[in-house]
């Protein structure tokens, strides 16, 4: 489906979005090739080094496009090899705009936690290439592995061009395409969830939900659409994520001996490195892009780095900055304390602390609400009640 006409001013007003394209918008049996080869390649394992790991390895369709292994961030083709961040899911991933700034200069879009790819395409290939996920050693190679298959060769000729293969650096830009035509497709992002179903008339809420949903809009009891809504009210194609980024006071998790992540600050020091130019870092330091939501109640674990399991535990966190009451310091997951940031001193506090302390019935009425927004194929993943509505 095209995004709403609410949702495309939404997006439009977030630049640049040259290179913008949305799943339902694409046609022509051109682009329906490209799908078709982006979902194979989506899923063959003969794309990493050791030929045991996809794409869908780290972003299993089964479980809303993120890794369903376990822990906290993915492990790599090598059987040894494991990132330094939660794998996010790619699913509605096609609606992010490419990265760029807002009128005031604030840093908005791209792929990955900290927007280091700006497009769609720019992060299709980037996992094949990393030495900690897919390990190709370089572009070559992975062009290499593409031609051993003559129905690739004969798809990427039909899809690109018969010179596709006459250049290693054409060859794998037209894989970026195909990946990401496949990740724009509807199959990635179908917008048929329960509560989308509900905006059409053909689903329910209970009552719970509807407290959940209410309370998710309103600007006057949560604090939740300042970040995870691109509409004032929510309608057909919501992505529920302004694209921006922030540092919420994530603590570090414990399972990851890892430095602290900078988040965006990181890749305006790689900026820098790179081009010479200097970048403001310090401003940004351990901010993220805000995440969709959609599917957030089957993609646990949670954060950039994994550290939450539970979903009700992240609203927790966030309750934790409104709230004084002692029993909502302590992480239940713990039964300690909350830990402190991983970065502090750019926490985003304006947006953490408006909006006032939640009960358990509100807190448990989000969660439902946050439910209703998986998409209807993952719906069985959800607890029986919630599933069979």
């Amino acid at each position: 489906m095209k995004p709403s006409k609410a949702v495309l001013a939404a997006l439009i007003a977030l630049q640049p979005l040259a290179s913008m394209v949305w799943a339902g918008e694409l046609g022509g049996p051109d682009t329906e090739a490209r799908v078709r080869l982006g979902e194979a390649l989506f899923f063959d394992v003969d794309l990493s080094r050791h030929r045991t790991q996809s794409c869908a390895a780290c972003h299993d369709p089964a479980r809303g496009f993120a890794d369903s292994r376990g822990g906290p961030v993915s492990l790599g083709d090598d059987g040894v090899s494991r990132g330094v961040r939660n794998a996010p899911s790619v699913g509605y991933a096609g609606y992010a705009p490419a990265f760029g700034s807002d009128a005031r200069g604030n840093p908005i879009g791209g792929q990955f936690w900290d927007g280091r790819a700006a497009t769609l395409e720019a992060q299709a290939g980037q996992p094949l290439l990393n030495p900690v996920e897919m390990g190709m050693p370089d572009k070559a190679s992975v062009v290499a592995r593409l031609k051993e298959k003559p129905a690739y060769v004969d798809a990427f000729r039909a899809a690109f061009g018969p010179e596709v293969f006459d250049d290693d650096a054409r060859a794998f830009a037209a894989l970026e395409q195909a990946l990401a035509a496949y990740e724009r497709s509807t199959a990635v992002s179908p917008f048929n969830s329960r509560y989308d179903r509900f905006l059409r008339g053909a689903a329910t809420l209970t009552p719970q939900e509807e407290l959940g949903r209410v309370l998710f809009f309103s600007n006057q009891f949560t604090n939740c659409g300042q970040c995870h809504k691109l509409t004032p009210s929510g309608g057909e194609g919501e992505t529920f994520s302004n694209y921006r980024f922030h540092n919420i006071g994530t603590p570090a998790n414990p399972e990851l001996a890892v430095p602290a992540d900078r988040g965006l600050a990181a890749r305006a020091d790689m900026k820098r490195r790179k081009t010479g130019k200097a970048a403001s870092a310090r401003a940004h330091d351990g901010q993220f892009k805000v995440p969709s939501l959609r599917n957030v109640a089957v993609t646990g674990p949670y954060m950039h780095n994994g550290v939450f399991k539970d979903l009700r535990t992240v609203i927790l966190f966030y309750n934790k900055y409104n709230s004084t009451a002692p029993g909502r310091q302590i992480n239940p997951e713990t039964g300690e304390p909350w830990a402190p940031p991983e970065i502090a001193g750019t926490l985003s506090l304006t947006e953490l602390e408006s909006g006032p302390a939640l009960d358990d019935r509100r807190i448990d009425a989000l969660v439902a609400f946050l439910k209703t927004l998986t998409d209807q194929r993952l719906e069985p993943l959800l607890e029986p009640s919630a599933a069979a509505r």
